[in-house]
């Protein structure tokens, strides 16, 4: 009993959240409303008039409604017209405008979530949400509404026209109510259930189809196709098996419900000859014609619980993403420009859901305009030191302070101002060349600031020689380009925003040596002015770095300059030694991506 009570309070909540997002439209709402009840009015009409054709007009004719009818035929069928567009726009505006905000909701929350969700919840489960769920909400509210509206109109409407011809055979009809409100009851419960396992499918086939889709050079290279394809059709099949039972489950109930209100229209077929002596041939008709009419919207009526059940299920999805708390705001140092002076104190952290720690007392400085490189194998924790520094994470326990003041207190928007990146995966937007290069900056950036960040990226020797040149659209994440092309946009990216802080997280790793050297001479001119914490995979880039931390297993196992780590012929000379034997392979394997 409890349980039920919960599940009622729950609906009735979930119903209520929908509905207040109706609010900003409710003026539009309620002309729909009223131009619905309208169309459900004259419906309703229809078999008091089929009474008066048959008794004024056939039976027993009377010239006042001859001469009438047919005016009052087309006045009625004017209003209806009428009416119906009215409320199929403005209804529909209602829903695509309620549709259209909750995915803008959506979408800001995704721009607001912390890196921790975006850790255990995969793109199609979020799209799916996004794009589906949100449509399912209609389901639940104005779908809903409309129908309650138009066919409980209709339904109350002809109820008392048929009331009003033999209160005997209105109660005849009334008792088969029960057994109705009982089948739809009991169909709802596996309904919902059934509703959310397809929504939850719909967010496993559109991972999966984004992942093939997303890397089907790597699919095919590796001979992925049929594996990739069995996948998708295996959650295809498993989604259309649940989307089925929803139907079938709907369909039951519906028939179900359609036999007991055949009931009682058989019986008044049966007892034809003893009816006509207490009504006239033109009330039977009507009374007949209205139990027809009264099936259809309570046919739809009673469907209403399956739309229902399938928007309460999306709802739960929505508001679930909706809920989830943004990432932690809470300062309140605003800096327009930081020095760039770093310090990392006594850092201990561990990623959500892991057991271990991924840094264990991370401690070091880095004076404004220095340049400190983290090296070590791959794992050990240089990345996170990074994405700290950003709070794209938040530490257990420690400092993380920039200029002496603890990244916390910093206003978040103001924090991420400070800071270019550029890394081995890089981001670029179905954009053109221009816009990638002056992404992010807030007073806009003329094509002269453009180009001058692209000819210090060493950029423009190939944008030139582009179709469009800097006005050429680059594809999806700069699919267009090859991957030194890709580098030295983003690196113009950072030249042009000029922030104060530069992360450089394995830039080069991937590059042909050639490429390479025409990028490192790009990087040397962006941190000139700069504090910059470089991650690097090839040792000999960071030579020349002010300071080196060499980590290990989340731990600093030691620092110092290039020639003092050589000298202490420890971690770091190890790894130094093992590179340079290792690189005439290394680079023999990678291929060119100039």
């Amino acid at each position: 009993m409890v349980a039920k009570d919960t599940t009622k309070n729950s609906d009735r909540a979930l119903f209520k959240r929908i509905l207040r997002s109706y609010k900003p439209y409710i003026a539009l709402f309620i002309a729909g409303a009223l131009a619905t009840l309208m169309m459900s009015g004259v419906d309703s009409f229809f078999p008091v008039g089929i009474k008066i054709l048959i008794d004024k007009g056939i039976t027993h004719p009377d010239p006042f409604y001859i001469h009438w009818m047919p005016l009052a035929v087309v006045i009625l069928a004017v209003a209806r017209s009428s009416a119906s567009v009215c409320s199929r726009y403005c209804m529909s505006r209602v829903a695509r405008s309620v549709v259209m905000d909750y995915r803008r909701d959506i979408f800001c929350k995704l721009m607001r979530l912390p890196s921790s969700f975006y850790d255990h919840h995969s793109t199609g489960h979020m799209l799916s949400t996004l794009l589906y769920n949100t449509d399912q909400i209609v389901q639940a509210g104005i779908d809903v509404l409309v129908n309650i509206l138009q066919d409980g109109t209709a339904t109350i409407g002809l109820l008392v026209v048929m009331l009003w011809i033999s209160w005997k055979l209105f109660l005849m009809i009334i008792v088969f109510g029960p057994p109705i409100i009982f089948i739809a009851r009991t169909a709802s419960r596996r309904m919902r259930k059934m509703s959310k396992q397809v929504q939850q499918g719909m967010g496993d086939v559109t991972h999966i189809a984004e992942e093939g889709i997303k890397n089907y050079k790597m699919i095919r290279v590796y001979g992925g196709e049929t594996y990739e394809r069995d996948k998708f059709f295996k959650a295809t099949r498993k989604n259309l098996s649940r989307q089925l039972k929803v139907t079938l489950i709907g369909a039951l109930s519906s028939s179900s419900m359609q036999i007991f209100i055949a009931i009682p229209l058989a019986i008044i077929f049966y007892l034809f000859k003893s009816l006509l002596l207490t009504i006239t041939a033109g009330s039977f008709v009507a009374f007949i014609g209205a139990m027809v009419m009264i099936m259809k919207p309570i046919r739809r009526i009673v469907n209403l619980n399956s739309q229902i059940q399938q928007g309460f299920a999306g709802a739960e999805g929505v508001f679930e993403l909706i809920d989830v708390e943004s990432e932690t705001d809470s300062g309140t140092h605003h800096a327009e420009r930081v020095s760039g002076d770093v310090e990392y104190r006594d850092v201990h952290f561990k990623y959500h859901r892991s057991e271990a720690k991924a840094l264990h007392g991370i401690s070091f400085k880095i004076k404004a305009g220095q340049t400190v490189a983290l090296v070590g194998q791959s794992g050990s924790g240089k990345t996170t030191i990074a994405n700290l520094l950003t709070r794209f994470y938040d530490i257990d326990s420690g400092l993380i302070s920039i200029d002496g003041v603890d990244v916390h207190d910093y206003v978040l928007r103001d924090l991420r101002d400070q800071f270019s990146l550029v890394s081995q995966n890089v981001t670029l937007f179905n954009d053109t060349v221009a816009r990638n290069i002056a992404y992010g900056v807030k007073e806009g950036a003329s094509d002269a600031d453009i180009i001058a960040a692209a000819e210090a990226a060493n950029a423009m020797e190939f944008i030139k020689e582009l179709p469009q040149g800097l006005q050429t659209l680059v594809g999806e994440n700069g699919v267009l380009l090859s991957g030194g092309q890709r580098q030295r946009i983003a690196i113009a990216r950072a030249i042009l925003k000029n922030a104060p802080i530069l992360i450089l997280d394995e830039a080069t790793s991937a590059l042909d040596t050639a490429t390479e050297r025409r990028i490192q001479v790009a990087l040397d001119r962006l941190m000139k002015n700069c504090t910059a914490l470089v991650i690097a995979h090839r040792l000999s880039t960071i030579e020349n770095a002010d300071w080196i931390v060499v980590m290990d297993s989340g731990r600093i196992v030691e620092q110092g300059t290039h020639d003092d780590l050589m000298a202490a012929n420890a971690a770091y000379a190890a790894l130094y030694r093992l590179q340079f034997n290792e690189t005439p392979v290394t680079e023999t394997l990678e291929p060119a991506s100039a």
